[in-house]
């Protein structure tokens, strides 16, 4: 078995495996019933499921421009997707989109609480 023959093999396990993850964080986002699951399933799986995808195309093109490429398309997936998840999350929130009693923690309260101006004197 050759070098190469290895490469193949390891990029397709990474393009099944990611493809598995893609099509998991599909299904929780369509059947997941409130806005912090689906987010959930929107960025954890995905973002995975993406990278794993990359290093497989990495390993079975083999140059270096698709694979300098490739690094580029992950870096960005995976300095974005949290922040966005972030900031839709806490936007479903002071839109009171979240069932409160479903949280075991919620430090966001108190932040808003002390933010919100009192009554005009």
């Amino acid at each position: 078995m050759s070098w190469w023959s290895l490469l193949d093999g390891a990029g397709a396990v990474c393009l099944l495996l990611g493809a598995f993850l893609c099509l998991a964080g599909a299904v929780g986002l369509a059947r997941f019933p409130d806005t912090l699951s689906r987010l959930h399933a929107a960025t954890k799986p995905q973002t995975l499921g993406l990278i794993l995808i990359l290093s497989g195309l990495a390993l079975t093109l083999r140059t270096w421009a698709a694979v300098t490429t490739l690094v580029l398309l992950a870096a960005t997936q995976f300095f974005t997707s949290p922040v966005s998840a972030h900031l839709v999350g806490r936007a479903a929130y002071r839109n009171r989109s979240v069932d409160a009693d479903t949280l075991e923690v919620d430090e966001l309260s108190e932040a808003l609480e002390r933010s919100r101006p009192g009554p005009a004197p």
